[in-house]
């Protein structure tokens, strides 16, 4: 078995979408990065990466790299996933926590853990997201997001 630990923050900026989970959610801004800024995606890939001792997402698609400019983050997450397969392990399961002042996660938590289970290739019932908010810490003008992952062999 195979612990990998990721996380990922993005200040919130106006005129782009808000993606969290593959999910774009109604808001006035949302998260600036090279590709969609999908924080919680961008967790999981690092933390897959991790279990499995490999390289971080920027070094697999660095910011420098004009391809990956406004990239779907699901493409890192299958990325990841491909390299824990042919290490020989697979996921198990994932925990996330996103901590973020606005929008509330509340009401789109099911459908962010329906998609997120969906790119994973796992159950639901083995996907948690969790959210938090930023009380005291002066980051309501981010989103940074928290993830853990167990992997089994194969």
């Amino acid at each position: 078995m195979r612990i990998g630990y990721g996380w990922d923050s993005h200040e919130f900026k106006p005129g782009i979408p808000l993606v969290i989970g593959g999910i774009t959610l109604p808001h006035d801004k949302g998260l600036g990065g090279h590709s969609d800024g999908d924080v919680l995606l961008h967790a999981i890939t690092d933390a897959l990466l991790g279990a499995i001792a490999g390289p971080d997402i920027g070094s697999l698609f660095p910011p420098s790299d004009p391809q990956w400019r406004g990239a779907d983050s699901a493409v890192f997450l299958a990325e990841a996933l491909k390299r824990v397969a042919a290490d020989g392990y697979e996921l198990v399961n994932l925990d996330s926590t996103l901590i973020l002042a606005a929008p509330k996660i509340g009401p789109h938590a099911a459908t962010i853990r329906q998609h997120v289970a969906e790119l994973c290739g796992i159950p639901e019932d083995c996907v948690g997201i969790k959210a938090k908010t930023p009380e005291g810490i002066d980051t309501d003008n981010a989103a940074i997001a928290h993830v853990t992952v167990l992997l089994a062999r194969r």
